[in-house]
């Protein structure tokens, strides 16, 4: 079986945020996979999909506050600066954490650790709604 449809996720402010239970409402085909892969594709150049830990969030702020200062804003080698000082700091952690995930579906259910979570980065301070093109193989 071959399923493919676009999600959207709500906007939400800068930051890594666990996204698992979002997408996974909206996806009422995966209970009837019973071994198969989950694709997910982000469709923007500011924002990133992640694997990471589910249960502690300062994880997450500690994720934000790691790559702030890995990619800080205003760096003076920047060209494209048109957009705002965090479009060009977004591009490069959309580009360092990725834009898709391959997930592995096991009776009905992603097949992942108890402690892993999907993560939408969202890399941009003022950001839209996000479209992830979500895309299930199995039987």
């Amino acid at each position: 079986m071959w399923y493919q449809t676009e999600i959207t996720l709500r906007a939400r402010k800068r930051g890594f945020h666990l996204i698992t239970e979002e997408i996974l409402s909206q996806l009422p085909e995966l209970s009837k996979v019973n071994g198969g892969i989950l694709h997910l594709f982000i469709k923007h150049s500011s924002a990133s999909i992640t694997i990471n830990e589910n249960a502690d969030p300062t994880v997450r702020s500690d994720m934000e506050a790691h790559f702030n200062h890995f990619v800080p804003e205003r760096a003076p080698y920047y060209q494209h600066t048109y957009e705002g000082d965090d479009d060009m700091p977004a591009h490069i952690k959309a580009s360092l954490l990725g834009n898709s995930l391959s997930l592995p579906i096991s009776h009905g259910q992603l097949n992942i650790g108890i402690w892993q979570g999907i993560y939408l980065g969202e890399h941009r301070n003022h950001a839209g709604s996000r479209a992830i093109v979500v895309t299930i193989n199995g039987a």
